[in-house]
Order: C-alpha cells, then sequence, then structure tokens
C-alpha cells in the first residue's frame, strides 16, 4: 500500500441511507454516478456513524462479513450480500498510521462492514471488487476526529478513497417516512443550508461548533454519531478545503442526505 498513485484520491462524506434507499427512484443513481465520475480506487476505507470503538479499531482483512445493525425492516434486507475483498495491507497502513505506542490500532476480526458501509457501496460498487476495510470512530469529539482524519492523509497518496459514512442531519424521532425529496421539517432545511454555506467557505472552525454554532443543531443532531464522520473527512481533505463540491443533495425521509466531495 505504499506505492503512490499518479493522482491523489478525493475523500467523500456521505448520507448512506437506511436499507431501503435501494428502492428509492433517485438515490442509487445519484450515488452511482457519483462513483463513476471517480478514479477508481485500489481499496476503500470507511469510517462510518455505526461503530463507535476506542481506541481505533479496525475490522475484517479476509472474509468481510456484513453486520445487520438495524431492527424491523423486511427479511430481504437481511438478505443483501456484499461479498468485497478483504484489505490486510490497509489495515497494516492505518495501524502505522493512526496507532501510538500508548493507544495501538485494535483488530476486531469478526466485525464486517455495517450498513453504513456496504448499503451506499453495493450502489456505487455493485461488483463488489474492491478491497474494502472499516474503520470505527474512536471519539465523537470534533476536533479529535479532526486531527484523526489527518493521520490519515496519506493513504489517498496510495490510491485509497476515505469515506465518512453519516448523515447531514439525523433526528429519526422526527423521520418522514414516505416522503418525497423536497420534503423536509424546517429545522432541517435550515441546518443544510447553514451546512452547506460553511462547507462552501471551507469555514472548519465553524463546523466543528456545529451544535451551537448551526441553527437548530442539537435538533438536527441529538446525537452526534452521524456528523462525526464528516470531521474524520474534512482532516483527511484538509489539502483540499478549498474545493469542496457537493455530490448529492436534497431529502430522504426529511432528513438532508448533502453529500460532499473533497479533491
Amino acid at each position: 500500500m505504499t506505492t503512490a498513485s499518479p493522482s491523489r484520491m478525493p475523500v467523500l462524506y456521505l448520507s448512506h441511507g437506511a436499507p431501503p434507499l435501494a428502492d428509492d427512484a433517485l438515490w442509487p443513481s445519484q450515488l452511482a454516478n457519483w462513483a463513476a465520475g471517480l478514479p477508481r480506487p485500489r481499496a476503500i476505507l470507511v469510517v462510518s456513524a455505526h461503530w463507535e470503538s476506542a481506541p481505533a479499531t479496525v475490522g475484517a482483512t479476509t472474509t468481510v462479513p456484513l453486520t445487520y445493525d438495524f431492527w424491523g425492516f423486511p427479511e430481504r434486507y437481511y438478505q443483501v450480500r456484499y461479498p468485497a475483498p478483504g484489505a490486510p495491507e490497509l489495515a497494516e497502513r492505518v495501524r502505522a498510521l493512526v496507532g501510538t505506542p500508548g493507544s495501538a490500532v485494535h483488530h476486531d476480526t469478526g466485525r464486517g462492514l455495517d450498513h453504513g458501509a456496504y448499503v451506499p457501496l453495493a450502489e456505487m460498487y455493485p461488483e463488489a471488487d474492491v478491497p474494502v476495510l472499516q474503520l470505527s470512530l474512536p471519539t465523537l469529539d470534533p476536533s479529535r476526529l479532526l486531527a484523526f482524519g489527518r493521520r490519515l492523509a496519506p493513504l489517498r497518496e496510495e490510491g485509497v478513497l476515505i469515506l465518512g459514512s453519516g448523515f447531514f442531519t439525523h433526528n429519526l424521532g422526527e423521520i418522514l417516512w414516505g416522503a418525497g425529496p423536497d420534503e423536509a421539517h424546517g429545522w432541517s432545511r435550515e441546518f443544510d443550508d447553514w451546512g452547506a454555506r460553511a462547507l462552501a467557505a471551507g469555514d472548519v472552525d465553524a463546523l466543528l461548533d456545529f451544535e451551537n454554532a448551526a441553527p437548530a443543531g442539537r435538533v438536527a443532531h441529538p446525537r452526534t454519531e452521524h456528523f462525526a464522520p464528516l470531521f474524520v473527512s474534512l482532516g483527511a481533505g484538509e489539502a483540499d478545503l478549498d474545493s469542496i463540491s457537493t455530490a448529492v443533495d436534497g431529502f430522504w425521509g426529511g432528513l438532508a442526505k448533502r453529500s460532499v466531495q473533497l479533491g
């Protein structure tokens, strides 16, 4: 994994959706079109809102199972398969980059890809032919996650696509099941608009203080784990803060599905 690729890979933050994303009339094609315009990655490193573990932990690296970390959905969603190759060499590089003598990176050999990883990847790379590694969120502290992402940045030169997977607004108590792509609560629209402007300006300080700086910050994120992967992506993509672009916008279930690319 130490051979540099001809160009630096971009970094993504995406809103990953629930398992029914595959049935949506619009979103799967948006993700597929986004992936089609990206350089072909040698491997994908996913940091998902659905895996918090400290110290930082890498998941399965040989046979990579799926973790069906959701409840109450029709049985067919538990039959989905995504047999991506593992990425043991990438796991070693991650250990070297983010591990410290007092806090080595752990390895959970049985931890598969959760729905924050495989649900979007099934739309973006449906052949499941790119090696994938999942890495836990070691904290929810935005500043620490920004620093964590910075340490992962060298992977971009090695052909690795770093993907932070969350949801730009995430309040399941207020979700509008069956809502159209333009339907949303006012708080979701306000937070999404604020976040879009902060990202376009590269205003990392404002984003780090989103709970206080954003309108309805604590309503949009009663718990912050779905915004947290953004800070990993911002750290890893810090060299490209002046070229953040939105790849997907709009709403799903009233939640903002804004997804962005750095580089």
